[in-house]
Formats: structure tokens, C-alpha cells, sequence
């Protein structure tokens, strides 16, 4: 997958107060830290939603926001977008329920009931067809390894290469390969299909 198939950022970020000059002046100014959690906690939620089911995500979001706000004395001013930084933090702790994620997808594969708010499946899948879509992808997704997991996740929730790498301290190649390892074994799963690929529809890619 190129940079042209990638879908655009999901925390936007205004050229005139960016997220970096926000954090520093929360070290003065705590309560600046709420405009940070305005600006980005709606995709944080929603990618917790898609991992652990929106009974966990308000917790995910609250103790990601927490620890970011704890730390904040050490974010790097050089990078002016902190959503890299935030699905990181986010990452690590719902690594901590890995087993809670996996029954979650698996549960979604025997009902084909997604409670995220934009389902993977349904991206690219007609109301029809997104249930049975969603059952084999929830398979597939809780198959994968927690590596791989969070690089196709992380993918799906709009960010880029480059982004991935920050969020998981990783070099941008091992995104690379993990997505690619990840995405075979989503399409063995589905038939030769990859639902997690922008342009992909029922009749194929």
C-alpha cells in the first residue's frame, strides 16, 4: 500500500495553536491541556470503541488523557501534531486487556454485532453484506498478534505510516511489514478480500 492509499489523519490540528505549543503551555497553564482533550479524544474514543467495545473506551480515553497530562513535561515540541503521541499512550494500555480484546472480536465474529461506531467492515461494505463481512474480519482481527493488531488498527483509524512508527516506537519499514504480514493474513481469512484496504468492495479490490 502506497501513501496514496492512505486515509487522511483523524486529529486534525490548527495551524495556530498547534498541539505542541498547547503542552507547553499546560506546564503554566494546566487547564490549556483541556483544549488538547477536545481536539482529540472523540478519535481516541473512537479507536478504543473499535479495540475494546465501548464499555472499556471511556476508561482507555480518561487514563490516556491522564497519563499524556502526567508526562507532558516531556513531549517533544519538534512534533506539532500529539495524535501519534495519544493513539500510543492509548495503545499501551489497551494492550493491557489483550484478552478482554481478543474475547471482544471473537464475540463480534459469533453475532456479527460491531458496536464500534465505524466498524472496519462497514467502511467498505453495504448494510447487507457488512454483517457477515464483520464476523469473518472480527475472526481474522482477533487471530493476529498484538504487533500486528495494533499496525492494522492504527492504519484503519486514519493514520499514516510515519505516524504509526511514532506511536509504537517502531521504524517505518517494521510498520511496513507488519501491515502487509497482517493484511495477508486478513485476506486468507476473507477469501482473498481485505476490507481493511481503502477501495475495497464486495466484488473484490
Amino acid at each position: 500500500m502506497d501513501g496514496a492509499d492512505q486515509v487522511a489523519p483523524r486529529c486534525p490540528v490548527a495551524p495556530a495553536c498547534d498541539d505542541a505549543a498547547l503542552i507547553a503551555e499546560s506546564l503554566r497553564m494546566p487547564e490549556r491541556f483541556g483544549v488538547l482533550f477536545d481536539r482529540h479524544a472523540p478519535a481516541i474514543h473512537r479507536y478504543a470503541v473499535r479495540r475494546l467495545g465501548p464499555d472499556m473506551a471511556d476508561d482507555i480515553v480518561a487514563d490516556t488523557f491522564l497519563a499524556a497530562f502526567r508526562r507532558r513535561h516531556r513531549y517533544d515540541p519538534a512534533q506539532a501534531d500529539a495524535c501519534p503521541w495519544l493513539f500510543g499512550i492509548a495503545t499501551r494500555l489497551i494492550g493491557r486487556h489483550r484478552r478482554d480484546e481478543v474475547r471482544f472480536f471473537r464475540a463480534i465474529g459469533r453475532t456479527g454485532l460491531d458496536p464500534a461506531t465505524e466498524p472496519v467492515a462497514d467502511l467498505a461494505t453495504d448494510r447487507a453484506a457488512a454483517s457477515a463481512v464483520r464476523r469473518q474480519l472480527a475472526d481474522a482481527i482477533a487471530g493476529l498478534s498484538r504487533a500486528h493488531r495494533d499496525v492494522l488498527l492504527l492504519t484503519a483509524s486514519g493514520l499514516g505510516y510515519e505516524e504509526v512508527a511514532g506511536a509504537l516506537g517502531i521504524p517505518i519499514g517494521t510498520v511496513s511489514s507488519r501491515l502487509v504480514r497482517a493484511r495477508a493474513k486478513v485476506r486468507v481469512s476473507l477469501g482473498g478480500s481485505d476490507p481493511t484496504k481503502p477501495g475495497w468492495g464486495p466484488d473484490g479490490e
